[in-house]
């Protein structure tokens, strides 16, 4: 449980920075500060990856990154409920963590059926192994 809480807490605040840096970069020149970044990190944008990322980053409005701001904060909020409650060892945060993290493996596995990546087997294995986890502790406890 320790584990499990710590790792949704840490999601959580991953996310918070993100969204952080998502609303950071509106009303700023977003093509500047990504060119910059590249830049300081010394990446080559000839690289048809980072390249392919670069125009995409180029490409976003700043209608999406407030969407992409509010959703991010919205998730964040999620995963530090679940991890303060499982820190906290309050069964009330098994469940929640059971239903939010179960309601998204559908989606998960169709992202892995859109494109098959190890990232993303790895996420939805971690994923399935908390809920199958979770839902095991809450039946034994019915059980004792």
């Amino acid at each position: 449980i320790l584990a499990i809480g710590l790792f949704k807490l840490l999601k959580g605040l991953l996310l918070v920075a993100t969204g952080i840096g998502a609303l950071s970069l509106l009303h700023k020149d977003i093509a500047g500060t990504v060119t910059h970044w590249v830049e300081v990190l010394r990446v080559d944008p000839d690289n048809q990856l980072i390249h392919g990322f670069l125009s995409r980053v180029f490409a976003v409005t700043p209608k999406q990154l407030k969407e992409i701001g509010a959703g991010t904060f919205f998730y964040a909020a999620l995963l530090l409920t679940e991890g303060v409650g499982l820190l906290m060892r309050k069964h009330w945060a098994e469940y929640f963590t059971v239903i939010t993290t179960g309601a998204l493996l559908p989606l998960e596995i169709y992202e892995l059926a859109k494109r098959f990546t190890v990232t993303r087997v790895a996420v939805l294995v971690i994923n399935l192994a908390i809920v199958v986890y979770l839902v095991w502790r809450i039946r034994e406890r019915r059980t004792a």
